[in-house]
């Protein structure tokens, strides 16, 4: 059965930014994934993402469901067979809804793990904090809503930040049912982001030493999308280690 495409709406959406060192980013990837690079350095984050009027595109908005997601990204590129193609890899989904974590994969593309989540939100201020059931992974983190992006090393200013997300469009991910990658891409036509300061963040993935030894990740930045409609738009699954099918 072919998946459905899924209309939705990201109430909020943080995308917590890291800066890695190239060789250490490339541990974590499929063979044909390599890091997308931005002045010298990998990029990797946590997309901490909430959800609301999520259906099928036929549907009307009053149906749809609402959850609290999280995931582990590196922005990536591969050889396509019209030149260099950019995406993401997510080593790891987690989610709030138990309906999520039964269709992830099944109905729709993403396997998601299940994770219990603590949100704090004012008009200029977000807190997102969320910890694992298997215990592998918590996170915490803090961001004020700002009027330009500052201090980042990765990105000169907003709009280059935003082209940069934008482009990473189609994400992929491994499965457990077998040596593949499942595909999601999301479309909207109303792409708009902001800039944002993080006051605070602690990531047990991004902290853990055996993962990436001492020195080989910085904070960078954060930024923020509210209230923005989106379509997600399956892609066929692929064989892992052949990203050059990643554009068919």
């Amino acid at each position: 059965m072919r998946p459905p495409r899924l209309a939705s709406v990201i109430e909020r959406r943080l995308l917590v930014n890291y800066r890695v060192e190239p060789e250490v980013a490339a541990r974590h990837l499929p063979d044909g994934l390599r890091p997308q690079l931005i002045r010298g350095h990998a990029v990797a984050g946590i997309c901490l993402l909430r959800l609301g009027s999520v259906r099928p595109v036929w549907a009307p908005a009053a149906v749809g469901l609402r959850s609290e997601n999280a995931a582990h990204r590196f922005a990536v590129e591969w050889d396509g067979p019209d030149g260099t193609e950019t995406g993401v890899y997510i080593p790891r989904r987690d989610t709030a809804s138990r309906i999520n974590r039964w269709a992830g994969g099944r109905v729709f593309p993403g396997e998601h793990g299940h994770a219990e989540f603590e949100v704090r939100e004012s008009e200029d201020t977000v807190r997102v904090a969320f910890t694992t059931h298997d215990g592998d992974t918590r996170v915490d983190v803090t961001a004020e809503i700002t009027e330009s992006l500052e201090g980042s090393e990765l990105f000169a200013g907003l709009d280059e930040a935003s082209a940069f997300f934008r482009g990473g469009s189609k994400g992929y991910s491994p499965t457990g049912a077998g040596p593949h990658l499942d595909g999601m891409r999301l479309d909207t036509d109303a792409w708009r982001i902001e800039p944002g300061r993080i006051t605070s963040a602690r990531s047990s993935y991004f902290e853990d030493p055996d993962r990436f030894p001492r020195g080989s990740t910085a904070l960078d930045s954060v930024l923020v999308m509210r209230d923005v409609p989106v379509r997600w738009q399956p892609l066929p699954r692929l064989p892992s280690g052949r990203a050059a099918l990643l554009s068919a």
